[in-house]
């Protein structure tokens, strides 16, 4: 079997403080996590609401593996003007204290804004450039944290949806610490999944495993849309991937914690039964 850890990202509680639903996650079955960055959910910026989550996390013995960066549109770090370009570097380098604080070791960051739309070519590489150089700062300060970058790749229709975007920038910025994170659901529907396995598979360091119809970024159980997993284990596999997953999924309307957990180790199991069936390394005849 491939012995992938699969853990939970706290997103499917944004809108409930952070300190309110961990006994429910270890409860629950959970101990690996990704930390939402949602304010709601745990107010970043604050020092002493980063350190109580730390606290609470470290009386569980939970495992904080990542955080993720916020986005928004207005989290520009392709900005032309250099203002907002900067209010957006400040974001970044908060939540990668934060992250430090809770003793993750990886953040996780979209690349881009959560903005619809391609500019024409010139803008788009100057936007490209703004990108790399703000993220090779943000890498840097990771590096002194002692923290490592994963970038995700992006919805289709947003600025950077595409892999392409991600590769030109791992060639761009100017650390050794940066890697990637394959959001399943984001490649489904971009048409890009099993590409992007290939393409990313030198620097891919962790999933966030989440399933849709093909129509929308719903960020349902595993299993419940159209995504292959089998062949997304096997091509994980055949690219010795050797990182970890974590289930990014939406929280339900009404539904409490432990409903929601049950869901995500109904995920869980699914995606452990495949990797007992199908999980063998391909000899290099099978390739």
């Amino acid at each position: 079997m491939t012995d992938w850890p699969i853990g939970i990202s706290t997103g499917c509680f944004y809108k409930t403080p952070i300190t309110e639903v961990l006994q429910d996650i270890r409860d629950g079955g959970f101990t690996l996590l990704e930390i939402c960055s949602f304010p709601d959910h745990l107010p970043y910026h604050d020092k002493d609401a980063v350190n109580k989550a730390r606290d609470a996390i470290d009386k569980l013995g939970l495992e904080p593996f990542s955080f993720h960066a916020p986005f928004a549109s207005h989290i520009d770090i392709t900005a032309l003007d250099e203002k907002p370009r900067q209010q957006a570097l400040e974001e970044l380098l908060a939540a990668c204290d934060a992250a430090a604080i809770l003793g993750a070791r990886h953040i996780v960051i979209h690349p881009g804004p959560e903005r619809e739309g391609k500019p024409r070519d010139e803008e788009l590489y100057q936007r490209m450039r703004n990108a790399a150089e703000v993220l090779s700062t943000v890498a840097t300060h990771c590096r002194k944290l002692g923290l490592q970058l994963l970038m995700e790749n992006m919805l289709p229709h947003l600025l950077f949806g595409h892999t392409s975007d991600i590769l030109y920038m791992l060639g761009a910025i100017k650390e050794t610490n940066v890697g990637t994170c394959l959001d399943t659901g984001h490649a489904n529907l971009s048409g890009e999944l099993f590409n992007v396995v290939h393409k990313m598979s030198g620097h891919l360091r962790m999933i966030h495993a989440n399933d849709n119809k093909g129509d929308w970024d719903a960020h349902l159980v595993p299993g419940k849309g159209t995504i292959d997993w089998t062949r997304i284990v096997h091509d994980l596999t055949n690219a010795n991937f050797r990182g970890t997953v974590i289930l990014e999924l939406a929280g339900g309307e009404g539904l409490s914690p432990a409903g929601m957990l049950e869901r995500a180790r109904h995920g869980r199991q699914f995606l452990q039964d495949i990797c007992r069936r199908e999980a063998v390394p391909v000899s290099p005849q099978e390739t």
